[in-house]
């Protein structure tokens, strides 16, 4: 025979190793054309027929016989160990599912979950209260303020973008007359324009600067009530226009000079503008103390306004402003908070809604797997007899075929398996109604917490305004009696 050897491998491949047919099935299906060979039974059954046994007044099972019950015998065993095992893995499942937990869970929150909201709503009417007293003190100085100094208008306060105009306008004027200065300069400076650029620096730093202190420290106190601090402001405007003409026209003294004298042309200016002030002979001069004086001037202007002019006021009307937008939105953002906690509250109840109708379908699921399971080992064991059955028969008809004698009388019985009856523990299993009603309970319980959430949470919302009427806003807008 030709690949004898590849022949034995190829069926040694094919031939299984045990006895079952290959099968997802929870219990295995028993090959009988395998354990029909494995058992030998035509073999034996032949064999044992030709020397008549089992004898014809034979009443009970021969050895082979024997071994094909106790095999059938041993797969029952070996498949009702399979279904403890199933059982015990539903039990598991089933208990994890911890229904009687989660009700306690629920009951739990239903009695702790409101309470925490209102000590959060608590807690922000707390801080609110004592930031609308800060906003009281604030409205009542200003308030006070007005009074006191007769105002009957609002403070005068700049805006970003007009603050940061105000504020580049001065940058460029000092720039400005740096650029101017040092190119006038930087013609008579020994240093050339290295010096002329210094000495530029210091005159328009001078310059505007003497201006923007005087008009805003000195100079405003023109329109202040008291008599006082009226004089103050005079003194200043007075002690401003004077700064403002020195400091000009030493500078374009200082720049006539610098082109003739090599030394001491500072000390010769000072002199020039204490004894003859205006005799200036050079238009460039004229040109350099007008710009210089414009410029003062526009940053006087400037400084003036960078501000209200009533002094004080403006930092009154900024503490009020500064404590109105802290209450408000310290109050949005407690309002946002409450918000928040609300929304996440009422996600997590409605997940946990889904996941105990979710946990419901998985119990119902896991008792009718169960119940799946035991009808197939019923199945199971009535297989196990009809295959017991056929390889007796098998048996049977070999041997009766290579008798002399009578075959013995049971060999016409046919083999009834001994079944055995799975036990359910369902005594802590709930029952489905029970299980469906609790679990309606549970979700109007939510549901109504969801309810009381939302309640609570427009309550404090009215809470926070009625700060509002506790500490009503001062009248601000008309003047006050003193």
């Amino acid at each position: 025979m030709r690949f004898e050897a590849l022949n034995r491998l190829w069926e040694s491949v094919r031939e299984s190793s045990h006895d079952f047919r290959a099968s997802t099935d929870i219990f295995p299906v028993i090959d009988i054309e395998k354990m029909s060979s494995t058992l030998e039974l035509r073999e034996k059954g032949a064999e044992n027929g030709k020397l008549n046994r089992p004898a014809p007044t034979a009443a009970s099972l021969d050895e082979v016989e024997q071994r094909v019950v106790g095999r059938i015998e041993e797969e029952k065993a070996t498949s009702y160990q399979i279904l403890e095992d199933q059982f015990q893995t539903f039990e598991g499942r089933l208990r994890n599912l911890d229904f009687e937990g989660q009700f306690g869970l629920i009951r739990q929150a239903n009695a702790s979950s409101v309470s925490d909201f209102k000590a959060e709503i608590a807690s922000g009417v707390d801080e609110l209260h004592g930031l609308r007293r800060d906003l009281k003190a604030a409205e009542d100085e200003m308030s006070s303020f007005k009074a006191r100094h007769k105002l009957d208008r609002a403070a005068k306060i700049s805006s970003g973008a007009a603050q940061v105009f105000k504020v580049a306008l001065i940058v460029f004027l000092v720039v400005f007359e740096m650029v101017m200065n040092g190119s006038f300069l930087a013609k008579g400076s020994e240093q050339g324009i290295v010096g002329g650029v210094t000495e530029a620096i210091a005159f328009a730093v001078l310059n505007i600067g003497a201006a923007l202190l005087l008009s805003v420290y000195c100079v405003r106190f023109l329109v202040h009530r008291s008599l006082f601090f009226k004089f103050l402001g005079l003194c200043g405007l007075v002690t401003y226009i004077g700064v403002a003409f020195a400091v000009n026209l030493t500078l374009a003294h200082y720049r006539e000079l610098s082109e003739t004298l090599l030394s001491g042309a500072g000390a010769e200016a000072i002199s020039r503008v204490w004894n003859a002030p205006f005799g200036l002979t050079e238009l460039n001069s004229w040109v350099l103390f007008a710009v210089g004086l414009l410029f003062s001037v526009l940053a006087f202007i400037d400084g003036c306004y960078l501000t209200d002019p009533y002094p004080g006021f403006a930092g009154v009307r900024k503490r009020l402003d500064s404590a109105r937008k802290h209450y408000i939105d310290r109050k949005l953002d407690l309002i946002d908070n409450l918000r928040d906690i609300r929304d996440d509250h009422n996600e997590k109840i409605e997940e946990i809604l889904r996941d105990l109708s979710s946990r419901r379908q998985e119990c119902a699921a896991i008792i009718a797997h169960r119940t799946r399971t035991t009808g197939l080992f019923a199945e199971y064991q009535s297989n196990l007899e009809r295959t017991a059955n056929a390889l007796l028969t098998t048996y049977r008809d070999a041997n009766r075929a290579a008798r002399s004698e009578h075959e013995p009388a049971y060999f016409s019985t046919p083999y009834k398996l001994e079944r055995l009856t799975p036990v359910l523990r369902t005594s802590e299993e709930w029952d489905d109604a029970v299980l469906s009603g609790r679990i309606q309970a549970a979700q109007s319980e939510l549901s109504e917490q969801i309810r009381r959430i939302g309640a609570e949470f427009e309550a404090a919302v009215e809470n926070y305004h009625k700060l509002d009427n506790l500490f009503p806003e001062a009248s601000l807008g008309a003047i006050q009696p003193a």
